[in-house]
């Protein structure tokens, strides 16, 4: 059968209850099922009925489209533009900010090119995104936090759960992560992966474990990615650990990239792959740097 008789054959299929055949009219909607999306039903009496016949096509294709997602290269990684200069934010977690007035990270670049200002016009030191004084002290600055976390603003609330994490308070801790997940940080996914896998607050679940890395990745969380990976590598199927290393090495992680190499050492992965992967890198590497950041960690060395 040609690739378009298969087309035709698929489009006819949604247009009648796979059970009973009854065609979709005015009066008669057929809903699709939802996990494999490629069959519909005028009943669920007639979803019931079909499902020992549906179920094995069914988990098949439902598989197919997850990996469809989860393998999908993201376009940038979790961590988005700085929303003062619009570049990457850099994956070192030293050299961006996160200001406790508007839960927004600015790049080192941004806030030492916004610090010089201040000195050089004698300004009165305010947030570089939304211009609010700067906190006084520590418990100014967690009053800000509150703030907005009570204004249901999911880096707070991840903050705030973070906070609690190191306090040892892992009950609170998971509450603050997912909120924070639910808001849809995806950091907060990779935060209750990382609960899963210790058993801390929460029973140890590699399922769950496996669901939050997956829901991370997808949003470009490299860490999480790279987690999968290893996951994939313990299971035996070293060429989904291979994409997933692939995707993140390509957000500009670098831990996946020395896993790659020794993978491409072992042969497990090809010399046209370890390439695009490494130039991948490098581009989202460079994409992070800019004169104001170079200043800005010149500045710290000093």
């Amino acid at each position: 059968m040609s690739r378009n008789s298969e087309e035709q054959a698929a489009d006819m299929m949604m247009m009648c209850c796979a059970s009973c055949g009854t065609a979709q009219v005015d009066d008669i909607k057929l809903k699709t099922c939802t996990a494999c999306k490629s069959v519909r039903y005028c009943s669920i009496k007639c979803q019931r009925d079909h499902r020992p016949q549906h179920k094995r096509a069914c988990k098949k294709r439902a598989a197919e489209l997850h990996d469809e997602i989860l393998f999908k290269q993201p376009e940038s990684s979790h961590e988005g533009d700085c929303p003062i200069c619009c570049l990457p934010i850099s994956l070192d977690i030293d050299k961006s900010t996160m200001m406790t007035c508007c839960s927004k990270k600015i790049c080192d670049g941004c806030v030492y090119s916004y610090e010089v200002r201040i000195f050089e016009q004698k300004l009165e030191r305010t947030c570089p995104f939304c211009r609010q004084l700067d906190p006084k002290t520590k418990e100014e600055a967690d009053r800000n936090v509150m703030k907005r976390v009570k204004a249901n603003d999911p880096v707070a609330m991840l903050q705030m759960g973070l906070v609690c994490y190191n306090k040892g308070d892992y009950d609170s801790a998971f509450r603050r992560y997912n909120i924070s997940a639910g808001l849809g940080d995806v950091a907060g996914h990779y935060q209750l992966s990382c609960l899963y896998r210790k058993g801390q607050g929460v029973e140890k679940d590699v399922k769950k474990e496996v669901y939050h890395l997956e829901q991370a990745a997808i949003g470009g969380h490299p860490i999480a990615r790279y987690n999968l990976g290893a996951v994939e590598e313990t299971n035996g199927r070293m060429d989904r650990a291979v994409k997933h290393w692939i995707i993140a090495a390509t957000l500009g992680h670098d831990a996946s990239l020395d896993t790659l190499k020794l993978c491409f050492r072992r042969g497990l992965v090809s010399k046209e792959d370890f390439a695009s992967a490494l130039r991948a890198h490098q581009a989202a590497v460079d994409a992070t740097k800019s004169p104001q950041r170079e200043a800005a960690e010149e500045a710290r060395k000093e």
